[in-house]
């Protein structure tokens, strides 16, 4: 059970680093520095499929392993359509993205720069939006309105 607790926590660090490496792999290539803009989005594409990986067994761990549900949102008054707003949006942005992200670095790492720069300007906003996100709904899920 302790193994279950570490997963929101791990997945919220990963969702955090993601986002910071997407940041700044965007200020690398605007300032024209293509090696560091490459390490920042494969850091940030590798964080990302770990961060899935570990999403999946933690659900997986909590259902099969456990029999439990999903952990219920706690907060009252404004934050529960806040929250569910954002988690709403998040959920369908971050299964969305994903297949376009994997065609965004393929694009890249295949040396197809101009479809890659094509894609990305789309990609990237909803792959930030979905990291930081992802970050706002643990915030509000285990630290402002933890369950009882």
């Amino acid at each position: 059970m302790e193994l279950l607790k570490v997963f929101p926590h791990l997945n919220a660090a990963l969702n955090a680093t993601s986002g910071i490496l997407l940041i700044f792999g965007l200020f690398f290539i605007l300032t024209k520095r293509i090696h560091l803009h490459r390490a920042c989005m494969l850091g940030a594409s590798s964080i990302s499929a770990i961060f899935l990986i570990c999403y999946i067994a933690h659900h997986v761990i909590r259902t099969s392993i456990y029999g439990l549900g999903p952990t219920k949102f706690t907060g009252e008054g404004i934050a529960r359509p806040v929250y569910f707003t954002i988690l709403t949006s998040h959920t369908i942005l971050a299964a969305t993205v994903a297949p376009f992200i994997v065609a965004t670095l393929w694009r890249a790492l295949k040396g197809k720069y101009d479809a890659h720069k094509r894609i990305a300007r789309l990609v990237y906003p909803v792959w930030l939006y979905v990291s930081l996100t992802g970050v706002v709904v643990y915030l509000m899920l285990y630290q402002f309105f933890p369950a009882r």
